[in-house]
């Protein structure tokens, strides 16, 4: 192979490799996402959130169905008919009988109808309902929005603990792997013994393990959370790194769980089975109709579209208008039955929202509680950090100087890298007792704008 025809194979290669650098670097660039980011992507992304706009939408559609039924409802008909065998009659005049065919041939009309509705109690209360049921499916898709924002912010700090763990067994690596390092110095000088380095390197390749099961955990959490967010697992994302800072000043306060949107959409539930039970009783109720026509037809023994008078064809308008009135006498008490299960479904309801404030009285409770103990752990454990690291630079300082044995350095720096995890799982915690007081206050959605 001449060296003209190799340098042509590495340039190929080369712009090949360019085109893949280049041309997945979009595909592939990482995503670097705050709490508020996450939240709005969600919002926008999920389809929980998309299916309850379309509900919303339904509902509009609803309301404008609804309103149909009060106005008046015009139609067109029209029609031809050829009788190739008109039935006689018999028909008796002075005495004397006649058969006689009652009819023609041809007959043709073309009729325009309307009926209005006068009087309907249905129609009113579904108007209404309608109004409601839009209502209801605001509030519904509210709900379905604090949920996904729970979702997504329990995720999010997830995701942040973890990596924070990460970078404490980094350091602790860092940490080991230069004490391991003295010990192999000293080893190798003849001031140390073996066993002192081989239990080092036990303990790196400890931290080493631990430290892998991490880093696979920090990716199943954020596939989680880039599953709530909505965009493709395969998209790299970067958490800015949030700052988390105790508020206890959220405990404080009365709260008002009436304003639970919970409570608001069952209570918007309860006004529809209300009108559910008016439109029902509407059936014992009288209904009152409006009927109007007008039709053009033409009637002969030829075919009347193209035919007039002259051809025996007779063409003539007609009108009618017409007042319909229809009362419920008896049913057979199918309308009493339906009314008591309408009733029935309101009951049955009203217990459901009964039980719905007791548990968010409970989860507000709980929430305040764990948010007060959250709060005294993260400072438990912060003081328990910059002890630990105290202990752990003062005998490090104490074994360079022979003042302390390996093992006690190697349990003050385990001792340091518990009491930093500790540490982050209490910020944790607290971020998970802040989001469900947040939720128990019916605040979740601060976390979109803070």
């Amino acid at each position: 192979m001449n060296r003209k025809h190799i340098n042509a194979r590495k340039l190929k290669v080369s712009i090949a490799a360019a085109f893949m650098i280049f041309g997945s670097s979009p595909l592939f660039a990482q995503q670097q996402v705050s709490l508020q980011e996450a939240i709005k992507q969600a919002l926008e992304n999920k389809a929980e959130a998309k299916k309850a706009a379309l509900e919303i939408k339904r509902a509009e559609s609803q309301i404008t169905e609804a309103r149909a039924g009060a106005l008046p409802q015009i139609s067109a008909s029209a029609g031809l008919t050829y009788n190739p065998i008109i039935q006689e009659s018999l028909l008796e005049f002075e005495g004397q009988r006649i058969r006689a065919q009652l009819g023609q041939p041809w007959i043709s009309s073309a009729v325009v109808t309307l009926n209005q509705a006068i009087f309907d109690q249905r129609v009113f209360t579904g108007l209404k309902a309608a109004k409601s049921t839009r209502e209801f499916y605001i509030l519904n898709a509210q709900l379905s929005n604090e949920q996904i924002i729970e979702n997504v912010a329990t995720a999010y700090y997830q995701v942040f603990v973890q990596e924070e763990n990460l970078k404490t067994l980094n350091v602790s690596y860092v940490n080991t792997e230069k004490i391991r390092n003295i010990i192999k110095s000293l080893v190798d000088n003849g001031l140390a013994k073996g066993i002192d380095l081989d239990r080092t390197n036990v303990q790196l390749t400890n931290i080493s393990a631990n430290r892998q099961q991490l880093v696979n955990a920090v990716e199943l959490s954020k596939n989680s959370l880039k599953f709530y967010m909505g965009i493709p697992i395969e998209r790299p994302i970067e958490l800015q790194e949030p700052s988390i800072e105790p508020r206890p000043e959220l405990v404080a306060g009365n709260v008002n769980l009436d304003e639970r949107t919970e409570l608001k959409v069952l209570n918007k539930n309860k006004e529809l089975l209300q009108y559910n039970l008016k439109a029902t009783e509407a059936y014992l109720y009288p209904t009152v109709g409006l009927t109007a026509n007008y039709g053009w037809g033409g009637q002969g023994s030829r075919f009347p579209l193209t035919n007039g008078l002259e051809n025996g064809v007779l063409w003539s308008d007609y009108s009618a208008i017409g007042l319909n009135i229809k009362i419920p006498i008896f049913t057979g008490g199918a309308t009493k039955s339906k009314i008591e299960q309408a009733e029935i479904d309101i009951q049955s309801l009203n217990e459901d929202i009964r039980n719905t404030q007791l548990s968010l009285n409970l989860d507000y409770e709980n929430a305040v509680s764990n948010m007060e103990n959250a709060i005294i752990n993260i400072e438990n454990m912060k003081g328990n950090v910059e002890l630990a690291e105290k202990v752990q630079k003062d005998t490090q300082s104490n074994y360079q100087y022979g003042l302390a044995t390996l093992t006690e350095v190697l349990d003050s720096e385990n001792a340091l890298t518990s009491a930093k995890q500790n540490y982050t799982t209490a910020l944790l915690d607290y971020k998970q007792a802040e989001i469900r007081l947040l939720k128990a206050k019916g605040q979740l959605s601060t976390l979109q704008n803070p």
